[in-house]
């Protein structure tokens, strides 16, 4: 199956609450043309979205289910990259002027959604 790399606007992801402040989750998106991986980052009452493939190899950012966020920046737990999470612009590891693919995403009414 096809790995995307977006998805259309107006896909209900559920509620914002499901996220820990500080946290993130992953998500995996089947549509007809592929499935999408993406992750979720809280913080306070905003989300932040990304593809899940750290720019460096390519691979997901994760290697235990939703474990992407430690001490305040997004982690690639294969390599130790670093990312900020309002921008996805690398801070730190083997990634110097790379930043994660955004996936845009918004919360409505306490929901987040495809953007």
């Amino acid at each position: 199956m096809e790995r995307l790399s977006a998805t259309p606007a107006g896909i209900a992801l559920g509620p914002l609450d499901q996220i820990l402040d500080g946290q993130a989750r992953n998500f995996v998106i089947e549509l007809r043309a592929g499935r999408f991986h993406g992750f979720i980052v809280r913080r306070a009452d905003q989300a932040f979205g990304y593809v899940d493939r750290c720019p460096h190899m390519g691979l997901p950012l994760a290697q235990k289910l939703d474990d992407y966020v430690s001490a305040g920046h997004i982690t690639c737990s294969w390599h130790g990259a670093l990312f900020d999470i309002t921008s996805g612009a690398c801070v730190g590891g083997p990634c110097p002027g790379t930043a994660l693919t955004p996936w845009p995403v918004r919360v409505e009414a306490g929901a987040i959604i495809t953007a």
